[in-house]
């Protein structure tokens, strides 16, 4: 397995793996266009803060997973940290290493920016994912992720 920087030409099969990634979290789909979108961001601006990392099997077969980073600040430590967004493996890559292999290329991108933290979040019912992230060595902490949209108004 290679773990790389993604390319223009991964960004399809990304869109893929994004969208089992959300049935699997049991969101709403990703962008129709989201393919387009993460090109933008990664190689049509001339500082790209948005990292995507892809795994690809010896055989040169279709990506079987993927992480994206971005640095974010932190006000409490006055500092920047590496914010991974998302982790995903399809399900026949699970147990590989892989994601083992994922982590280590973010990390390696933390190190590469100078930030010596990364932080992340996955659903509090994905066992799986918890007991990777303490095998690895991650520390959890408890909290509620909110998401709202901009176009609220106030109430």
């Amino acid at each position: 397995m290679t773990v790389r920087h993604a390319r223009p030409a991964d960004l399809p099969r990304v869109a893929e793996l994004a969208a089992e990634h959300a049935a699997y979290e049991r969101a709403a789909p990703p962008a129709p266009d989201l393919a387009r979108r993460l090109g933008t961001l990664l190689f049509d601006t001339p500082a790209p803060r948005l990292r995507l990392l892809v795994a690809e099997p010896a055989d040169g077969g279709p990506l079987v997973g993927y992480a994206s980073c971005a640095p974010e600040l932190s006000t409490w430590q006055g500092r920047e940290y590496l914010h991974m967004d998302c982790l995903f493996l399809s399900e026949a890559a699970r147990g590989s290493g892989t994601g083992a292999l994922l982590m280590a290329a973010v990390a390696a991108e933390a190190r590469a920016l100078g930030l010596d933290e990364i932080q992340w979040q996955t659903p509090t019912w994905n066992e799986g994912a918890a007991r990777f992230y303490d095998r690895i060595g991650a520390h959890a902490k408890e909290k509620l992720r909110y998401t709202m949209s901009s176009a609220l108004t106030d109430r």
